[in-house]
């Protein structure tokens, strides 16, 4: 069994959570999201987040706005939606029961 297929499969599943987080405090351009993932160390390129955000966009739990940007052209800004705000809500239940069961199989061992 290989640990980076593992790994990626994990991050493919808390990705999507991460980055709703984000989008949860304020509206943000794709490169903010970026910049903010990888301060936390999750280093996403463009390449894949796109994608990611067009999904959740079609999914309508994202919206977005163009703003005038003074250093080029206007740049596309994400928001959370009423859906995304309560899809959010049933990740975090999600998040804080895996992390429960992995806590008291710790505990346990």
């Amino acid at each position: 069994m290989n640990a980076d297929n593992v790994k990626s499969q994990m991050r493919k599943g808390y990705l999507e959570y991460c980055i709703l987080l984000i989008l949860k405090k304020k509206p943000a351009y794709a490169s903010d999201i970026i910049t903010e993932l990888k301060n936390v160390k999750l280093i996403v390129v463009e390449g894949t987040l796109y994608p990611l955000l067009t999904r959740l966009k079609n999914s309508e739990l994202l919206d977005y706005r163009w703003e005038e940007s003074t250093q080029g052209p206007p740049r596309k800004y994400y928001e959370m939606t009423q859906k995304g705000e309560e899809f959010l809500q049933e990740l975090e239940n999600s998040w804080k029961e895996i992390n429960d069961v992995i806590f008291k199989i710790k505990e346990s061992i």
